[in-house]
């Protein structure tokens, strides 16, 4: 029985953990959770029903990081995600929580403060949420200068997290200019043909974005 990846492909998460899938041509089945049935399955292996899931003879597996790390143990490919050098694997791990901490987590509070009811939304938890986004936003265009990717001279996984993670970053609170080097890693890795893959199989979900998507990438 092939891998089954519980996911929708217009989420974030999931969408890192697809990179991961093409990267490296790992045969999978997709288990979308709009198709009929799928959704309680999800629910009965994880009571929490948070994707991406995946399950694999048996074994579930939750967490977008972590079913990185496992394909990387279970079907190694040609694109080593996580560095066999282990300084540079642990540089790997710490940018992809900085990813997934202070870019995706703040750019989904304004998301889920726009689902709300009016009478009910947290303007300040969205100032403290720009606020966040404005320091990373400048201390990760600090960092990009001179790099082509996050870590070392490869695509790692902390790519995987940056990929969705800058892309609805931007839609949702702009990339100033002024951060030309974060704007240009975000280009290159909308370049990078897993994540455009994963970027077009999202495209007929854009409605969804609660704050209107962009005509553009």
């Amino acid at each position: 029985m092939s891998m089954e990846l519980f996911a929708h492909p217009f989420s974030s998460y999931c969408q890192k953990a697809l990179i991961a899938f093409y990267e490296n041509d790992v045969p999978f089945t997709y288990r979308m959770l709009e198709e009929e049935g799928v959704g309680e399955t999800f629910a009965s292996l994880w009571p929490l029903k948070r994707f991406p899931i995946l399950r694999d003879d048996g074994r579930v597996v939750l967490e977008a990081s972590i079913i990185i790390e496992y394909l990387q143990v279970r079907c190694p490919g040609p694109v080593k995600l996580i560095p066999e050098n282990p300084e540079l694997a642990v540089e790997v791990r710490m940018l992809d929580r900085i990813f997934d901490n202070y870019v995706m987590t703040p750019q989904g509070k304004f998301v889920f403060d726009a689902l709300r009811p009016a009478e009910n939304r947290d303007p300040t938890g969205v100032e403290e949420a720009r606020g966040m986004l404005d320091a990373s936003y400048a201390w990760l265009d600090q960092r990009m200068e001179g790099r082509t990717w996050a870590v070392g001279e490869t695509f790692t996984m902390a790519d995987c997290a940056a990929a969705p993670s800058l892309f609805y970053a931007d839609w949702t609170y702009p990339i100033p200019e002024r951060h030309r080097h974060l704007k240009a890693y975000r280009e290159r890795l909308l370049l990078r043909p897993s994540f455009a893959r994963a970027v077009d199989e999202a495209r007929p979900f854009r409605h969804y974005f609660p704050l209107g998507a962009p005509d553009r990438d």
